[in-house]
């Protein structure tokens, strides 16, 4: 009998989170991935090699291409998902903990869930009439939410920003197990044509919160450095339609090109709020500093001086300041890449098999 269920909110994006459902099966290759939905060619494609099973809503294909548009129907989707093997792995960001399951239950927690907890950032993008949908939800949601919180046998932070969160809202002490990098270094990589080393890179998907429009509009004040942005979303348009010249947008890549991207970039920009911060360590991973904001999960992967440099406000004079500070500094390619190997995917198995054996053994 399998001893190990893995559970994710959705697979139809190439993020953070799905990187680390990539790792869990990892650490627990013989465990089948249960999701509400779930869109192949959006997300990683390694996830068409594995046991995937969508749950009913993934019928509907509208969901599958915006699962924002399945949040009434999600909490009462999982809570009606049984899951028999003796241990459910829940990777969540506010559904997948909510799942019924008949033996232990393990939280991997990407941050409490936005809509509730951090509604403003959440609605930053969306139109006038989601924020009194949310509203008329968001006591049942509310409600629902604590519920599946206490259910679980243990909690798992992915930052201590989240840590922090996880505490006010559940009172729930978490340990904090970093997620790993999972890009492979040593793979084959694919070049942007057109683009000469020595670009500094962002790494992000375009919403507000990522801030990638002060980091262009820096550049516009930088006309001697190039910056690629490597990423999709919403404000693609507006953000290609505005940029100037010195500012390259390249839009959603593989693995083989962002490896590229990394290995030939000068250094990283990461100007989001980030509850973990993932682009720096996989940039470190190529010996590549970082130019990061001062905030969140950026002050758990970026060492001041050693890996990078701080900015204090998403402003784009502040960015500047700090691009010229690291160019004008000479940076240890091999004491950034052995700051990278301390969040390697090894660590991070270990680590959760050793939780989860300690789960089985518990009476």
């Amino acid at each position: 009998m399998r001893a190990v269920t893995i559970v994710h909110d959705y697979l139809t994006q190439r993020g953070g989170a799905e990187r680390v459902v990539l790792a869990l099966c990892s650490a627990f290759p013989e465990a089948p991935i249960v999701t509400s939905l779930f869109d192949p060619p959006a997300t990683f494609p390694e996830f068409s090699n594995l046991p995937v099973r969508a749950l009913a809503i993934n019928r509907l294909a509208p969901l599958r291409h915006n699962h924002r548009l399945a949040l009434p129907l999600l909490a009462a989707t999982f809570s009606a998902t049984r899951i028999d093997t003796p241990i459910a792995v829940c990777s969540s960001s506010g559904w997948a903990h909510g799942v019924n399951a008949t033996g232990r239950k393990v939280v991997y927690c990407h941050n409490p869930p936005r809509w509730l907890y951090q509604t403003s950032t959440y609605l930053k993008g969306f139109g006038n009439l989601a924020r009194p949908a949310l509203a008329a939800l968001r006591p049942s949601l509310a409600r629902w939410d604590q519920s599946a919180a206490r259910s679980a046998d243990v909690y798992i932070a992915n930052s201590a920003v989240v840590r922090d969160r996880i505490l006010t809202a559940y009172g729930i002490e978490a340990e904090v197990v970093h997620p790993p990098f999972t890009l492979d270094v040593a793979a084959t990589t694919s070049p942007i044509s057109d683009i000469d080393a020595g670009f500094f890179l962002c790494v992000s998907r375009l919403l507000s919160y990522k801030n990638v429009d002060a980091v262009i509009e820096t550049f516009r004040n930088l006309p001697n450095e190039r910056l690629l942005v490597v990423g999709d979303g919403p404000l693609e348009a507006s953000l290609r339609a505005t940029a100037p010249d010195n500012v390259t947008l390249v839009g959603k890549v593989d693995d083989a090109t962002l490896r590229w991207a990394y290995r030939n970039c000068r250094a990283v920009i990461a100007a989001s709020y980030e509850d973990f911060g993932l682009t720096p360590i996989e940039g470190a991973a190529f010996g590549k500093p970082t130019v990061a904001l001062r905030w969140g999960g950026f002050l758990e992967t970026v060492q001041p001086d050693t890996t990078g440099v701080f900015f204090d406000t998403a402003d784009p004079l502040q960015i500047s300041h700090a691009v010229k500070q690291l160019s004008n500094r000479n940076w240890d390619g091999a004491e950034i890449r052995a700051w990278a190997d301390t969040f390697s995917v090894a660590r991070f198995i270990d680590r959760m098999r050793t939780i989860v054996a300690d789960q089985l053994s518990t009476k």
